[in-house]
């Protein structure tokens, strides 16, 4: 039997917590999970359960206001799961994230006496993702919002196009208009249901696993190309051939137009081959002097816009000369290997997935870059002595791991590398902490420069620099 909802009244919001919720103290001290509070708010919280083994829920009613609330722009939030800081002002989102960085490097990291440089801000605050996934589902969530607004049989229940909601994996939030992907995005997928709609074609119902529609991936590069990809969750020629026939009628401006099907009870795409329905097969991304070859399958930073801050940040911080050899863990596609590659005598990089090494080698001849190279691996497996052999020690060492991290493997193998520097990138400040810490003895951190590349979210990129201490403590 379900517990029982409650309102827990007069909540003084007082911070952030992880994954962009707040923490709230009530007049007793109480202490509060609250999703969608702003610091500064005093509300009246409906407590829905218990997360972490605190009281959790959202405000029921604003007694009072943070000064730093807004009204969001977005008639979805708080639905879709998605922006959760929509309703805190661009300049406090900023705050906190860089309160967050510098507590977790601090406390986790024991970093003490590093420049902690002012958290750049995004140059776009909306439309500023060059990639946008969108999920077709046989079921609809209705947010509140929409059933309060409408009456119940004027509401579609049975399909939808758009985000899943939150914490619920079969059932999507109908998004007619998202403001994280500039135009064509919106009216591409407001086509592509509508077309759905008028002929009659099925929904990926993710509990059956069945369905014809089961998403759809639009990429818009910063030099205007587009890409729209299809994922089929069955395999119909006629219907996908007419489909994408009208896509490209509608949107001639498209770059290319692709589709996969995917028959598995997953939604990994890196298993399964492309098919090319119009147009080369990729699109190009410039940052800078760099161009990048981007395909249906191709990992790149999602924001185009401050990446290229980021990646100017890195060559400065990294301080790389013509003499210099460069390492760059968990490459990708090569987008700051190459973007270093000018700057320095030999790039290698390295990455786990096969196809980012191909894309990186084509990126690598698309440049007419010839001190580049790159190798496919396990970071942890790679980094053995035939390689630095084969391509010298380096003298500055670049990594971007995943969000848990580097692996205590590849941290052994930097303490015998013994670069000079190393360039640390990271999406995670906790992880980011921990392995700075594990470095603590043989590297000291200089710099710190917090990023914000997902405006509205919690999320935070962060570069650090540190600097190897005296050589001969820097070796085993």
């Amino acid at each position: 039997m379900a517990k029982k909802r409650w309102i827990a009244p007069n909540v003084r919001v007082v911070s952030i917590a992880e994954k962009g919720m707040c923490i709230g103290r009530d007049e007793e001290g109480r202490v509060y999970l609250v999703e969608f509070a702003v610091p500064g708010d005093v509300v009246d919280v409906e407590v829905r359960r218990k997360k972490k083994g605190l009281p959790f829920g959202a405000p029921a009613r604003i007694v009072q206001p943070s000064p730093d609330r807004v009204e969001p722009k977005c008639r979805y939030f708080g639905g879709c799961g998605g922006c959760k800081w929509q309703n805190l002002r661009y300049e406090a989102q900023l705050q906190q994230k860089a309160t967050m960085v510098k507590e977790a490097l601090t406390r986790i990291g024991g970093v003490r006496n590093a420049v902690f440089d002012p958290i750049v801000p995004c140059p776009r605050v909306f439309y500023y993702r060059n990639k946008l996934e969108y999920s077709f589902s046989a079921r609809r969530w209705l947010t509140r919002s929409e059933i309060e607004s409408a009456p119940p049989n004027a509401l579609r229940k049975d399909k939808a196009l758009g985000f899943h909601a939150p914490g619920v994996f079969d059932k999507v939030v109908d998004v007619e208009h998202c403001y994280l992907q500039e135009e064509p995005s919106n009216a591409i997928k407001n086509f592509i249901r509508q077309y759905a709609f008028d002929h009659g074609l099925s929904f990926y119902n993710y509990r059956r696993h069945q369905g014809f529609l089961r998403s759809l991936i639009i990429r818009i590069a910063t030099t205007g190309q587009v890409m729209v990809t299809l994922v089929f969750g069955e395999d119909h020629p006629d219907q996908i051939a007419a489909l994408l026939s009208a896509v490209r009628q509608q949107f001639p401006q498209l770059t290319t137009l692709c589709y996969f099907i995917n028959t598995k009870q997953n939604d990994s795409l890196f298993d399964l081959t492309p098919h090319i329905f119009d147009g080369p097969g990729y699109i190009i991304e410039q940052l800078d002097n760099i161009r990048y070859k981007i395909g249906p399958k191709s990992f790149f930073q999602t924001n185009s816009y401050q990446a290229v801050a980021l990646y100017r940040s890195v060559v400065e911080m990294a301080c790389i000369n013509k003499t210099d050899t460069v390492y760059d863990l968990y490459t990708g596609v090569g987008g700051i290997a190459l973007f270093v590659a000018p700057y320095a005598r030999h790039v290698l990089g390295i990455e786990t997935v096969e196809e980012a090494v191909r894309d990186a080698r084509e990126n690598a001849e698309l440049n007419q870059c010839t001190n580049a190279a790159f190798r496919t691996g396990d970071v942890a497996d790679v980094l053995h002595p035939e390689v630095w052999n084969r391509h010298g020690k380096p003298d500055v060492l670049i990594t971007d791991p995943p969000r848990s991290g580097m692996h205590r493997r590849v941290i052994d193998h930097l303490i015998q590398l013994a670069p000079k520097r190393i360039v640390y990138v990271s999406c995670n400040p906790a992880t980011q902490a921990r392995d700075i810490a594990l470095l603590s003895e043989y590297y000291h951190t200089v710099r710190v420069r917090p990023f914000d590349l997902f405006p509205h979210t919690a999320h935070v990129e962060t570069i650090a620099l540190l600097q190897r201490k005296d050589l001969s403590n820097a070796v085993h």
